[in-house]
């Protein structure tokens, strides 16, 4: 299932650790050997997808041309390899976050569905007017609307953690918004916009102090550092595969048997019940009661390829590689006149917003492109917290195990070119 490269000696000029050899790397994802416009492709879009390594695209191959078949129906041959298999992957990951067993692992379409699987499923059975649901202000949407809704339907409220002009939750305003009116908190764990790594752990001990739910949006954590489910206290926890090296359209719901047990389906249909009579039906066990229909198990082959890849890669060298990208960034784009960095929190994943000053994102976005660069541009899925810091629309840079520092310098140099260009951004924003 899985060709997968270890980790090489690495060019100590490039300043990355001793055994993480990037350029190596490169060479298992087809995608970053291309040109752009005439340029080499500069992929800094991660925290929007990461490029697929070519175990992951032959996993999801193999899958449909050797054991094309539905799980948990058929009794013939294809249909029991593909149910290994996928129930191989569910234990994977159980394995990959430090969850107690498989059983706790729902595969979802991506964070996303994840979330929206609790609000709906948990939150609409538990909560009730004069509740509360605390969130922060560095959520992504799809850890707000999802919130919202419940909201507008049981009566709840929204309360919010403030953030830091710095872009670090206010942990001083935490322990007056977790009241005994609280009964879930849902935040991220690393923010797709600021970069900050939330301190989980400890906001989880204080919910369950009072008696509430802990939701962790793990969507930008999981794919770069190792997360430990029992460690970060998480009753619910998502993610996505497509941030990690593996296919869109496939993710992960994290569930503690008794949180799951108090959480309705969101789907109703095939394979997720035990019995069905004209008007009414009994649930199946879990976690099969949450994937009612045909899954999509090419996804899960790939996810499980992808998991596969990491490991043997090995997690620690490769989150430390992203961080001295990140801090070459930081730096690179420290000195570039007008250019202007959101969140300065010292624990960050490896996620650079930014904004030059006089030059609208987009139109920065589109001059990088023309140079082969890649990045991100817009309100970045977080509208009220960009808001908050006084701008319509940030540019984000975001890194892999697989950019170079090379990659980091070709972002500063095409930042200094476009400064010229709009012949604007002489002073710092």
């Amino acid at each position: 299932m899985s060709d997968i490269l270890p980790a090489l000696a690495c060019d100590p000029a490039n300043r990355l650790p001793r055994g993480f050899d990037a350029a190596a790397v490169r060479a298992d994802f087809p995608a970053l050997n291309q040109a752009v416009r005439g340029r080499p492709l500069v992929y800094l879009d991660n925290a929007a997808t990461t490029q697929k390594p070519a175990c992951v695209i032959r996993a999801v191959c193999d899958y449909y041309g050797t054991c094309n078949a539905n799980v948990h129906r058929a009794l013939h041959h294809l249909g029991e390899r593909a149910t290994r298999r996928y129930e191989e992957v569910r234990g994977l990951v159980a394995r990959f976050i430090g969850a107690a067993s498989p059983s706790t692992i729902v595969f979802t379409r991506g964070t996303t569905e994840g979330i929206n699987l609790v609000a709906q499923g948990w939150g609409r059975r538990r909560l009730k007017a004069g509740d509360e649901i605390l969130l922060t202000q560095m959520e992504h949407h799809s850890n707000l609307v999802p919130w919202q809704m419940v909201a507008r339907e049981t009566g709840a409220r929204l309360r919010f953690i403030p953030v830091t002009p710095d872009g670090e939750l206010d942990l001083a305003a935490a322990p007056g918004r977790l009241t005994e009116r609280t009964k879930i908190l849902a935040l991220t764990h690393v923010s797709n916009v600021l970069g900050t790594v939330n301190p989980v752990a400890d906001l989880a001990a204080a919910a369950h102090a009072v008696g509430a739910r802990v939701l962790v949006d793990a969507a930008q954590s999981v794919p770069h550092r190792p997360v430990d489910v029992a460690a970060l206290g998480a009753d619910f926890l998502a993610f996505s595969g497509h941030k990690m090296c593996g296919p869109m359209g496939i993710g992960v719901l994290y569930g503690r048997p008794d949180a799951l047990e108090e959480t309705d389906p969101l789907l109703g249909g095939g394979e997720m019940i035990s019995r069905v009579e004209w008007e009414s039906a009994a649930w199946a066990e879990v976690p099969q009661r949450f994937e009612a229909g045909t899954p999509n198990v090419s996804g899960v082959f790939g996810l499980g390829a992808a998991i596969e890849y990491i490991e043997a890669l090995g997690r620690e060298a490769a989150m430390r590689h992203e961080a001295a990208l990140t801090a070459r960034a930081l730096e690179a784009l420290g000195r570039v006149p007008g250019v202007t960095v959101h969140g300065r929190a010292p624990e960050r994943g490896p996620i650079v917003s930014f904004e030059l000053a006089g030059v609208h994102p987009h139109d920065a976005a589109q001059f990088l492109d023309a140079s082969g660069i890649a990045i991100r541009a817009g309100h970045l899925c977080a509208q009220p917290l960009l808001r908050a810091r006084g701008v319509p629309a940030l540019n984000r840079a975001s890194f892999c195990f697989y950019n170079t520092a090379a990659e980091v310098d070709a972002l500063a140099a095409a930042l200094e070119e476009a400064r010229t260009y709009f012949g604007r951004g002489a002073g710092r924003a």
